[in-house]
């Protein structure tokens, strides 16, 4: 201690003496502050091993049958990929602007920590930057400062540094750098380069071009600022600061840096997010399925969210493109005539009962309720207006409007579903579910279960078929009124006198004649009926009434599709399937699902050629023969119309050799339906969504496979079978004693 007291007592003038005692006490405050950091004081610090076992949280990748991703389950959209996916190019960019050095240093630069201190601290010049390296965020990206306890940044700083350290003794400068790319923010949720490269340029990390890594990095430093989709002009000028650093890091030559400064960002971008994207509601249906599959047990202990699971799916890309551009179309100009045959007077804006109705079912009106406020203060809540925006089928506005009239303009809009289904295995080839996921959420596939009208008919000539009712056996198309059924009387559409007409089956099934329909079950009997649709796969209870015949029964767009699959799969019917496989983030097979068959078939070789020439009927000239006239197509096509009653539910099953494709279009409200059949029928609101789709389908090759498929051709049996006039006209003397303007009334006696 004298030592040390003498050679103080010799530095002379005394200024300096204390000068020098200032700045040992300062050196030893620092020591004993950046100690106090190490023991925890100020909160732990990960230590060597734990920086070792660091686990990303990945992002489950829903892919297409055809290998295209089509969505992702995250709580942090991350796709980690290896140091060899990145170009060479793109670490370049990296290091040039954010961390020059990085080579050299072992996680602190030591002079860019001095630049900071003397420009920032003592020279306030605020554009001298942070001085942390590659290494430092990391640091950050792995353990970010809002999820630490709240401390002063210079501690924060101190962490980080302390982590760097540790993680340069523990990682290769590639390895770094792997983990650097990997986990940092590149906004919108979206974290590491591979994510950032889908969603801004549509394309793999190797993929990506020189000028477009250097967009992605220069967002590294304001994620929002620089964000090419939002601000170009920002992120255009921060990518040519990438650029020219390049060239100055002796990585781009001058030429090669004017040259990408002229290119524009041309972006691809793509949102794998909720509401957007290609097939959400299909998504969101794989989604669902995949949490039972957690509740197996090969599932058991897998997070959908944060495990980066590959599901594999039965879903065909460029079809379920194809497939909304066509309901986009239809359903646009459908929208349109739809409103217009309301006029003023339409029930959104005039009816008072249904438009309460509505608001007070909706989700706002709840919410406000919960709250404890009075219904009718929740009512004059939800009148006042604002600012909002409203979309319709032209695009979004922005109006002064209440949440009332916000609810009252989306109660207008007509939903749809649609589904097609490889006919031999089931598996899902397209899913519409409705019209706009963002505002109905609702799937009409998955979740809907409606009158399927006439679409049931077939069920009803299959039984009777198998009854050996044969397809010639003529039927009246007279009305009757059954009297043991309160007097029912099912009716045929239209003006047509039919008081002495008889149909065959197939001329009477392919014009959906209902008079017919119903004495055919009549014929069969009801019990026989619903057990060859539970035979064909509908498995939703049906009513053990003769109004089964004209589809009162209500099943899932499923079932009738699997149903329909019988005809052309030997007669058993099919169960749609969505997923194909599973694979763990190290790609490997994890589960793989078989398509499921009926065992046995639910009808007779001659009963499904039959089958199939009745329905063919109805596409050559029968109630969908619009398929021909005004659509052109002239491939296999078999199918079914339905309307429901009140015009409530249009519906069109198209048969072709190896798809099956069911479509559903109505509105979501009971209480509101086509104003006419006319417009309301499944061949006008139904029928159009599956042939733009076909004729859409027949223009690219790669689909001929199927549409340029041809049914077999019938045996011998059947052709002859069918060889009978369509119709009969009742001879003179029944045409005599017959009153065209009275009803036949009857029993309604069912076949046991």
């Amino acid at each position: 201690m004298k030592q040390i007291k003498d050679f103080f007592n010799r530095i002379k003038p005394v200024y300096l003496r204390y000068g020098v005692l200032a700045f040992l006490a300062f050196m030893a405050s620092i020591f004993l502050f950046i100690t106090s950091i190490y023991a925890g004081l100020w909160g732990k610090i990960p230590s060597k091993s734990e920086l070792a076992d660091l686990k990303y949280q990945r992002a489950t990748e829903v892919y297409s049958a055809d290998s295209v991703l089509i969505g992702k389950f995250y709580r942090y959209d991350r796709q980690p990929v290896a140091y060899e996916a990145f170009p060479e190019y793109l670490i370049a960019a990296l290091v040039s602007i954010e961390d020059e050095r990085f080579y050299e240093h072992s996680g602190i630069d030591y002079p860019s920590l001095f630049r900071v201190a003397l420009k920032t601290v003592l020279m306030q010049d605020q554009s001298a930057g942070g001085g942390s390296t590659l290494t430092q965020q990391l640091a950050k990206n792995l353990y970010p400062r809002n999820e630490r306890k709240k401390v002063p940044l210079v501690v924060n700083k101190v962490k980080e540094m302390i982590m760097a350290s540790r993680l340069e003794s523990l990682f290769s400068k590639e390895a770094l750098l792997t983990r650097y790319l990997n986990t940092v923010s590149f906004g919108d949720n979206t974290f590491g380069i591979e994510s950032a490269s889908r969603k801004f340029y549509n394309k793999s990390t190797p993929a990506l071009r020189l000028e477009e890594a250097a967009v992605l990095v220069g967002m590294l430093k304001a994620t929002y600022g620089y964000n090419p989709r939002v601000f170009p002009e920002n992120s255009m000028k921060r990518r040519n600061l990438v650029l020219e650093s390049m060239q100055k890091n002796e990585m781009l030559t001058k030429e090669e840096q004017d040259s990408l400064r002229q290119l524009p960002l041309a972006l691809n971008y793509q949102m794998f997010d909720y509401n957007t994207g290609l097939a959400p509601y299909f998504r969101e249906e794989v989604r669902k399925q995949l949490l039972s599959w957690t509740q197996t047990e090969k599932g058991s202990g897998h997070d959908i969210y944060t495990d980066g699971l590959k599901i594999y799916t039965t879903l065909d890309h460029r079809m379920q493109e194809l497939a909304e551009a066509a309901m986009k179309n239809h359903m646009a100009k459908l929208q349109s005539d739809f409103e217009k045959s309301y006029g003023k007077g339409a029930p959104w804006l005039k009816n008072k009962a249904i438009i309460e109705k509505a608001v007070r079912s909706s989700a706002a009106y709840k919410r406000l309720i919960a709250k404890g406020i009075s219904p009718q203060k929740a009512m004059d809540s939800l009148g006042q207006k604002r600012q909002l925006i409203l979309s319709d089928w032209t695009g979004e506005k922005q109006v002064m409007a209440s949440v009332t009239d916000s609810i009252q303009h989306y109660m207008k809009f007509l939903n749809t579903g649609s589904l097609s289904i490889d006919a031999k295995t089931g598996a899902v080839k397209t899913w519409i579910g409705g019209v706009d996921f963002e505002h109905f959420k609702f799937d009409h596939v998955a979740q809907s279960k409606r009158q399927v009208g006439s679409t049931f008919k077939p069920i009803v000539y299959t039984a009777a078929l198998e009854m050996g009712i044969p397809p010639c056996a003529y039927f009246s198309a007279r009305e009757v009124a059954y009297e043991n059924l309160k007097g029912w009387s099912p009716s045929n559409s239209g003006n047509k006198d039919e008081t002495y007409l008889n149909y065959s089956m197939e001329e009477a099934l392919s014009n959906s004649v209902n008079t017919v329909a119903v004495k055919v079950l009549e014929a069969t009997g009801i019990k026989n009926v619903l057990a060859q649709a539970k035979n064909m796969g509908v498995f939703s209870p049906l009513p053990e009434q003769p109004s089964v015949a004209l589809g009162t029964g209500e099943i899932y767009m499923n079932e009738l599709a699997g149903a329909y699959a019988s005809y052309v799969n030997n007669g058993k019917a099919v169960y749609p399937y969505l997923i194909k496989s599973i694979y763990d983030k190290k790609d490997s097979l994890l589960v793989r699902f078989e398509p499921k068959r009926a065992k046995k078939p639910a009808f007779s070789k001659q009963t499904r050629q039959t089958m199939i020439e009745m329905m063919k009927a109805t596409i050559d000239r029968g109630t969908a023969k619009r398929i021909r006239s005004t659509y052109g197509l002239t491939n296999a096509i078999a199918g079914k119309t339905g309307t429901t009653q009140n015009n409530k539910d249009a519906w069109f099953v198209a048969l072709t050799p190896k798809l099956v494709h069911v479509t559903w279009v109505g509105h979501d409200n009971h209480q509101i339906g086509f104003k006419t059949t006319g417009l309301g029928q499944g061949a006008n609101a139904a029928l159009p969504i599956f042939a733009l789709w076909y004729k859409a389908l027949e223009k690219e090759k790669r689909f001929h496979h199927y549409t340029r498929a041809t049914f077999e051709r019938p045996m011998r049996t059947v052709q002859d079978q069918l060889a009978c006039p369509p119709i009969k006209k009742d001879g003179f003397f029944k045409r005599l004693f017959k009153n065209p303007n009275k009803k036949k009334s009857k029993r309604f006696r069912s076949r046991r």
